[in-house]
């Protein structure tokens, strides 16, 4: 099974690359990040003819999580368990019955000095009780998605350009380098360890793609019985490349 996670930056403003990829069909499961669409509005039509399985947690004009599979999905959970959030950025299910795959969007923050930046602690401290659960299962659990996190400077392409962000926040850091140390495994860190490459690339400048200008935002995270169905782990920079591109590019896990 070939994997996909994306932040596709709006789905209806990046629809044509997004059915390239469907099209292509060179993935069977496909994790999207931030749709800003509520699910009344979800574009399900534009893809009956692909073949794919969907699951949608939308929000309007914010946000937005969505599962697609060429497998069942099974056993869905919208929302953090345990955290009261207005906010659509976690979705669980099953794949074919053999693997449990949390799609997330986690909070930005913005930085250190705003009050979205204590919710995104918030949310990440919630997500850290949550997770426990699942480390030692004998159930395969991949957590995917946009973490909103460069885990360290070497994630960075300029760090001091980033000092006071809240994507290379150290308290920011410090939680999600719990789960690491309690025995998640960053995937494509793991398999890739002394590469500098990146899952996120801005708009603003002439070139950022190719002068390397980004930040790795994106991740697979596997528990223990996860990581021995690995069979690699690549960054997809071809959703950058389009011609009308979202600002990330995907990160594929093939099991």
């Amino acid at each position: 099974m070939k994997i996909l996670t994306l932040n596709i930056n709006s789905i209806r403003a990046h629809i044509e690359s997004f059915m390239d990829i469907l099209s292509s069909g060179e993935y069977d499961t496909i994790l999207v990040q931030e749709l800003k669409v509520e699910n009344s509005n979800f574009p399900y039509n534009l893809f009956d003819s692909f073949g794919y399985n969907i699951k949608v947690f939308g929000q309007k004009s914010w946000n937005g999580v969505a599962t697609f599979s060429k497998y069942s999905i099974e056993d869905t959970t919208l929302g953090l368990p345990g955290y009261d959030d207005i906010n659509a950025r976690f979705l669980e299910c099953v794949i074919d019955g053999r693997v449990r795959l949390i799609n997330v969007y986690m909070p930005n923050g913005d930085c250190i000095e705003s009050p979205k930046f204590q919710y995104k602690l918030d949310w990440m401290n919630a997500f850290t009780k949550y997770i426990a659960n699942h480390l030692n299962s004998p159930e395969a659990v991949i957590i995917a998605g946009d973490y909103n996190v460069a885990i360290s400077d070497n994630d960075i392409w300029n760090p001091t350009n980033y000092i006071g962000s809240s994507i290379s926040a150290p308290d920011a850091r410090k939680i999600m380098q719990s789960w690491l140390d309690s025995g998640w495994v960053d995937t494509w860190r793991t398999l890739h360890p002394t590469q500098r490459d990146y899952t996120w690339y801005g708009y603003r400048g002439r070139d950022t793609v190719g002068n390397k200008q980004g930040l790795r935002l994106d991740y697979f995270l596997c528990n223990k019985t996860a990581i021995n169905m690995i069979k690699n782990c690549e960054i997809d920079i071809n959703p950058r490349l389009a011609e009308k591109p979202t600002d990330h590019c995907g990160l594929m896990l093939e099991i």
